[in-house]
């Protein structure tokens, strides 16, 4: 690489303000600039796809602080001492995913999240398609593990007793000339790139499967291979098959420093205490180039990208069965591979995402432009879709690096690291057959100083929970016979149960907060987005918990959902 060739582009874009240089195989690209969209384009100015280089950012933002990473409020000692064979540092679907596959051996693992739950950040935040990779580069990580992820989807959430639909995914296009372009395209995509299930169907085929598309599509791609999941249900199944198989999980854990001595992390301090792990695996998100400082190995950034969903109601669910978006030969969408109209596993519609540059890792506000952005594009998939069926709507951050394309390697200089980062769509994919490879590489490094033996106990099947709305009416009547708090409904949307939101209290990671509940067992996810049940489910985490009802949260540490009590008991005045 001649870093004169790139100097001189960078001069013409940004003048005198931004130099490079090489060290390391890392492209550092230091100085300062006005604008985050910027800094941005001088980086990815400078990306070389020769394997292993990486584009590191030392551009500073004039005028901006960037904000710090929110740090729990609970301090304790609970960790403190601790010698973990691994620690796992990211409670997203990496993580928990790894923590699952290591606990096939017998080693001492601990995962620490610094938020209140699993699933949290971006794994909890993004649409849930289980991507075919057929819009994928040839020789990318990516595109390596999301065809072998892929196919694992199937055994893994039968295993995990997870919800998952191989509904299939179309792009449309309405115009007759790019057929021949599109055929050339999908030939490619089969014989080269491996996405063996790639294939146009002709216009009559298409509306006879998805008949409420744009009418002026001519012909689209079809992968059936494609699928959807819950991503924050998968993390959660993910991260309690480890607990049952002997794993630690600490949420409300953040990592704040860590000491290297001779090329290896020797403590790893929290605010739970200080950690020393034998093995260290960064799979920490938006915060992995963080994690990687602290651990004196950066060779890698990571910068953030918004991207916001919109949830339909139930009742707009037949508008379409799978997976659907329109592409046009002038989109940019290289940054974008779940946009669209996606038909979830329990019945709504999804429509989303868009992609906006961020310095912001955890601004998870959404703004109406960029539902706006959202509909104006995907109305032209299913004119039909309507801003009047939104539900609710949320915004997650992907963790992009500027190769856009994942880190998993073992640390450069830091000999007990391993990095699991850049994680973006279609990481949520990948996740499967990423855990297997880095499971492989934990258990030779730990190999190297003792022996490693098989976890012979590992049980590999969770047994979830009875979801009642999936029952027949015998199945049902027979549970509430046994346990009449099955016949208490609390949720009336989505038909949830006093039962159900106790079997979640007392799961292998309870989560006794509205939002642990919900994304557990879904009350407060329907029509009335927990107008009707929060204040049941409010009184349910009380009495369980034996706390009064004021105390219980919302989320993390502030998010407590009752004030003070408003009614004076007899005999007694409001305050």
């Amino acid at each position: 690489m001649n870093v004169n060739v790139l100097q001189k582009k960078l001069h013409k874009h940004f003048g005198e303000s931004v130099s490079v240089r090489i060290e390391n195989r890392c492209i550092i690209v230091s100085g300062h600039l006005d604008s985050w969209d910027k800094i941005v384009a001088a980086c990815s100015m400078c990306v070389n796809k020769k394997p292993g280089m990486h584009v590191v950012n030392d551009i500073r933002l004039d005028g901006v602080t960037i904000p710090e990473m929110r740090i729990p409020d609970v301090k304790d000692d609970s960790l403190d001492k601790k010698k973990p064979d691994v620690l796992i540092i990211g409670g997203g679907i990496s993580g928990a995913s790894i923590a699952r596959e290591l606990s096939k051996w017998k080693l001492d693992i601990l995962l620490v999240d610094k938020e209140a739950d699993l699933a949290v950040q971006a794994s909890g935040r993004n649409d849930g398609e289980v991507h075919p990779g057929v819009d994928l580069n040839r020789g990318s990580l990516k595109q390596h593990y999301v065809l072998k992820g892929n196919r694992m989807f199937g055994r893994v959430c039968k295993e995990l007793s997870v919800p998952f639909d191989r509904c299939g995914q179309y792009v449309g296009f309405t115009g007759k000339w790019m057929y021949p372009l599109i055929w050339a395209y999908v030939w490619q995509r089969r014989h080269i790139c491996k996405v063996k299930d790639t294939r146009i169907l002709k216009r009559d085929e298409l509306f006879r499967r998805e008949p409420n598309l744009n009418p002026e599509f001519q012909f689209a791609i079809f992968n059936p291979s494609a699928g959807c999941v819950c991503p924050y249900g998968l993390t959660i199944a993910y991260g309690e098959n480890a607990v049952e198989n002997g794993a630690k999980v600490s949420l409300n854990t953040a990592v704040l420093g860590m000491e290297v001595k001779n090329a290896k992390i020797r403590s790893v301090t929290t605010n739970r205490g200080t950690v020393y792990p034998k093995i260290v695996i960064n799979a920490a998100g938006v915060f992995a180039e963080d994690v990687a400082k602290m651990a004196g190995d950066r060779f890698y950034s990571i910068h953030p990208r918004k991207g916001t969903n919109s949830i339909l109601d139930k009742k707009s669910g037949s508008l379409v069965k799978g997976i659907a978006s329109i592409k046009t030969l002038n989109q940019n969408t290289k940054h974008t591979k779940g946009g669209g109209i996606l038909h979830t596993v329990h019945d709504n519609l999804l429509v989303g995402p868009n992609a906006v540059e961020t310095y912001e890792k955890e601004n998870f506000a959404t703004e109406q432009g960029s539902i706006d952005a959202v509909f104006e594009k995907q109305k032209l998939t299913a004119g039909a879709l309507s801003k009047r069926d939104i539900i609710t709507y949320f915004t997650g951050v992907r963790p992009a690096t500027f190769e856009e394309d994942f880190v998993i390697e073992k640390g450069r200089r830091t000999k007990n690291l391993i990095h699991c980062a850049g994680i973006q769509s279609p990481g949520l994919t990948t996740a499967p057959a990423v855990a297997l490879d880095i499971e492989k590489m934990v258990v030779k490094e730990l190999s190297k100083s003792r022996k490693v033996e098989r976890n012979r106990d590992f049980q590999p099947v969770r047994k979830a929970a009875p979801v009642l709305n999936r029952l027949s009416d015998e199945e049902r009547n027979r549970l509430i016979q046994e346990n009449p708090n099955y016949g208490e409904i609390v949720c009336r949307c989505e038909e949830i149960s006093k039962g159900e939101i106790l079997d979640a209290l007392k799961s292998p990671i309870p989560v006794p907060t509205i939002d642990g509940i919900k994304k557990r067992v879904r009350p407060g996810m329907g029509r009335c987005q927990g107008g009707f049940c929060m204040p049941l489910v409010t009184k349910i985490i009380s009495e369980y918990e034996q706390i009064p009802e004021e105390k219980v949260r919302k989320a993390g540490a502030g998010s407590e959902i009752l004030l003070r009590e408003t009614k004076p008991g007899k005999g007694e005045a409001v305050s």
